[in-house]
This record gives structure tokens, sequence and C-alpha cells, in this order.
């Protein structure tokens, strides 16, 4: 009876001062997760990386558990803090960001929930930062958003075969911060700032993401400026 008396003790020890036990599942660890019972973490060893691991998490009767796991690539230039990135930089920004809307060039997977856009020959990004439509869905290009500084992206057949837009810079769009950052399919290396997973895993985040849900994701590093945890 006193061993258990006193692991209770340290267990509400640990509640009482925001902490959390060893064995904690990830996102218990988190600063914060967006308020909704779905969460993905993407997380990589350090800033410099272009790789780490993405799980997706159901939040049940109180705890996180994992639904699913995946190699993950980051940007080519790394991970940076989301409020000082700049665009251009092929770096992923950390931080937890929610996930307005889905698009493929493929038909959405079945069973899929989120709100999704099919990819057309008029499909663009607007990644101008002169334009009204900056890091915006464009279809089609608006006249003053310059296609060089854009995405076409059907061009993109690999690629957006199926993506999730972060939220990043989306909703009171800062300029020169940076535009179009999704989670989507693997490329043939590090991305140019999104996150990427292999195709079956993108097809079963889609069938897993429930917009009921509040979905979030959150990006960062083991630990350091942009550790996980902070966010």
């Amino acid at each position: 009876m006193r061993r258990r008396l006193v692991i209770a003790l340290v267990s509400a020890s640990f509640c009482a001062l925001g902490l959390a036990p060893a064995d904690a599942p990830l996102p218990a660890l988190l600063a914060d997760t967006g308020g909704g019972t779905q969460l993905i973490t993407a997380r990589a060893p350090d800033a410099g990386s272009t790789t780490g691991t993405l799980t997706w998490w159901d939040l049940r009767h109180g705890r996180w558990t994992a639904a699913g796991t995946a190699p993950a690539r980051f940007g080519s230039g790394g991970l940076v803090e989301g409020t000082s990135r700049q665009q251009g930089t092929n770096t992923t920004p950390t931080g937890l960001y929610d996930l307005p809307f889905g698009f493929g060039i493929e038909a959405p997977p079945a069973g899929t929930r989120v709100k999704y856009r099919p990819v057309a020959q008029s499909s663009w990004w607007c990644q101008d930062n002169d334009s009204r439509a900056y890091n915006r869905w464009a279809d089609p290009l608006p006249t003053d958003c310059r296609a060089t500084e854009s995405e076409h992206l059907v061009s993109y057949t690999t690629q957006y075969a199926h993506a999730l837009v972060i939220g990043f810079n989306y909703r009171h769009p800062v300029r020169g911060r940076g535009a179009g950052i999704f989670l989507h399919v693997n490329g043939k290396a590090a991305t140019a700032g999104c996150v990427s997973v292999p195709a079956d895993a993108m097809t079963e985040i889609l069938r897993w993401t429930d917009p009921s849900r509040h979905p979030h994701i959150a990006i960062g590093t083991e630990d350091g400026a942009t550790a996980l945890t902070r966010y």
C-alpha cells in the first residue's frame, strides 16, 4: 500500500507542475496541440536535418495514441522557426499549424472527409509577394500574380498526387515569409520547405483526417531552439 501511495503522490506532483511522465506520448509533452483530438507531429533530429519522422495521433479517453507513423522529409535548407522564416530559403517552418484543406491531381482516397480540391490544368498556388492572391490557391492564375513566382500544381504529378495544405502564413499572410507549405507525397529528395511522406502514408493520412476533430500539425526538432515540445 505504501508503494502505491508513493507512486500516486509522484504522479500527482507531475500533474501539479505541468510535467509529464517519461513514458508519456509525444503530444502530451507539447505546450499546445491546437485544442482538437487529432494531431500530426513531424519531428527532425536537429535544425539541419532533411529527414525525420511523422506520426499521426488520436486523443481518446484523455490519452494520445499513435494511429500511424512514416519517415518524413523536410526542406533542403533544414528547419527554421516559422515566425522568422524567409521565402526562398527552402527551409521547413517549425510551429503548430492547422490544416485548411486537401488537394490533389488524383481523386481523393475513399473515405476522405476533408475539403478536397481537384487539381486542374488551370490550378496554381500564388507565391508572388506583390499579388493580392499571395499564398493562396488560384484557379485560374490572377493577372497580378506572376507565373514565374508561383507553382503550377499540375506540374508536380508525383508530389501533388495527394496533399494537405499546412496553415503556415495562411490566415494573415506576411509578405516574404513564405507560401505554399504542404504535407505531400515524396519527390526524389528533400523538399523546398514542405513536409513529405511516402504515397501510402499520405493516403492513410487523408483517410484519417477528420475536420470535425480539428486536426493540427506540429513541426519541430528533438531539442534546441526549434524543439517540438516548445510549440
